[in-house]
């Protein structure tokens, strides 16, 4: 990865600022918005905040992992860090774009690396309507919830709900319901990236439902379109080793 300056930014957390700090005393740098690339050290939610951050001026993301999980991140050393940084290989991620109308009538737009999730909010359970491309595909999900998720977010919370793990290069999206209670058997749909879902909430004022896009929520919502949106996204640095397509794979086989 070519690049003349880069920042150094960390998460709130002790051993992520004590690196912020061992690095900063070991290796030039500049403030963030003069930067051609930033370092970000803590875990995977710190990752998703530094991405939404830069992702309107496309500065590349080089994560050291100062979290827990870490699935966005490279393996943290205080050694070889411009080395490193110019053997990084790029990915480009894909957000999806959430169009959420509440029941005041207002429309909100947010961005989503990871996935856009509607949750109930209340002691009802969900009821949703699902449209894939203007097709009426689910007249009615009772459920606690529903999501679609990138590949580069389905290992996150739709793997958690036992919605598949997407590889990069797959080209498609996951929708993948919450503790659905009917129909009983439905395990949700791969998608093409190109397509459109719109979920309309059911008897929205006593069954509300909430739409987050990653940590940006919208309340009491009765329709949400979700679809990928190319016009803009974040770029991730990996170490050649240790990049985020083989991270997928390995996910998969985890006992």
């Amino acid at each position: 990865m070519e690049f003349k300056t880069f920042a150094i930014l960390a998460s709130d957390h002790d051993e992520a600022k004590a690196a912020e700090s061992r690095l900063k005393k070991r290796y030039p740098h500049v403030a963030p918005e003069e930067a051609d690339l930033i370092v970000a050290l803590g875990g995977d939610g710190f990752m998703l905040q530094t991405l939404h951050a830069f992702m309107a001026r496309k500065t590349p993301i080089y994560g050291l992992n100062r979290g827990s999980v870490g699935f966005l991140m490279n393996e943290y050393e205080d050694d070889r860090l411009l080395e490193r940084l110019a053997a990084a290989e790029p990915i480009d991620l894909h957000p999806l774009r959430m169009t959420a109308c509440d029941m005041e009538g207002v429309s909100h737009q947010a961005l989503a690396i990871n996935e856009v999730s509607l949750l109930r909010s209340s002691r009802f359970a969900a009821k949703i309507r699902v449209h894939v491309d203007g097709v009426l595909r689910m007249d009615e999900v009772i459920c606690d919830g529903v999501l679609v998720a990138t590949p580069a977010g389905s290992t996150a919370y739709n793997n958690a709900v036992h919605g598949p793990i997407l590889p990069l290069g797959a080209d498609l999206l996951a929708l993948t319901p919450i503790s659905a209670f009917r129909p009983r058997r439905w395990r949700g749909a791969l998608l093409p990236q190109h397509t459109t879902v719109v979920f309309e909430v059911i008897d929205p004022e006593p069954r509300r439902v909430a739409a987050s896009a990653d940590y940006t929520e919208v309340r009491d919502v009765v329709r949400v379109e979700v679809r990928e949106d190319r016009s803009v996204g974040p770029t991730l640095l990996f170490d050649p080793e240790h990049n985020l397509e083989e991270r997928i794979i390995k996910e998969q086989f985890l006992p």
